[in-house]
């Protein structure tokens, strides 16, 4: 295995040029701990593992004995059920954000675009340029999930082709005025639909809470 953070290595290296002797470690806590590392890492896979038979396999394995299935076998089977499971998500997400757009169409000073799939609401108007098709205007903007939870650093400023962007966000920032701050709602056909992306489940609806600093930004 290649060691590809240096600063884990330096402390190393380091005790070794001035003649220090590392410290004899406790293997039992060492041990422990890799515990803890392997299960952050299967509780990544989405999947309902049993933590007691996880074990029985490693012992199992230790003493020279055969799985009780494959290896592909395990993984075409984990495989299986990331998608059931991916599958089931998609379809709650997208009746959320269905849901939440017809509610939300109801409100007082919500402007409904492409077909009802983009709502925004002017926070406060602007005054200066406007944006238009095919420029690349320079925003300030915090995205959310439906619960508030933030997706990437809040207040990002940054320069965003109209062309080059998911449709949703080019269609609620066409016509903003420089200085205008709208609250943009973004159904998932419209955004990233069913693609799994960091920290962005599938099939969700996005919020664009966004300021358009420059009419054109570039």
């Amino acid at each position: 295995m290649k060691i590809r953070n240096l600063s884990l290595i330096l402390p190393i290296v380091g005790s070794c040029l001035f003649g220090e002797v590392p410290a004899e470690p406790n293997m039992a806590h060492v041990s422990e701990a890799f515990g803890h590392i392997i299960h952050r890492n299967f509780s990544l896979l989405n999947v309902p593992f049993d933590i007691g038979k996880i074990i029985e396999g490693i012992q199992a394995a230790a003493a020279g004995k055969e799985g009780l299935i494959t290896e592909k076998e395990c993984i075409d089977a984990i495989h299986s059920e990331q998608d059931k499971k991916f599958k089931l998500l998609s379809k709650v997400n997208l009746k959320q954000a269905e849901e939440f757009l017809a509610f939300n169409a109801k409100k007082e000073g919500v402007v409904c675009l492409e077909e009802g799939k983009v709502q925004y609401k002017v926070v406060s108007p602007g005054k200066g340029a406007e944006v238009k098709k095919h420029s690349s205007p320079l925003i300030r903007c915090t995205v959310k999930l439906l619960d508030g939870v933030e997706i990437g650093p809040p207040n990002l400023e940054e320069p965003i082709g109209l062309d080059e962007t998911i449709d949703g966000l080019k269609a609620g920032l066409l016509g903003m005025k420089e200085g205008e701050k709208r609250i943009l709602y973004i159904h998932p056909d419209l955004a990233y639909g069913a693609k799994v992306l960091p920290s962005l489940y599938p099939n969700v609806l996005l919020t664009f809470e966004v300021e358009v600093l420059k009419a054109k930004g570039r």
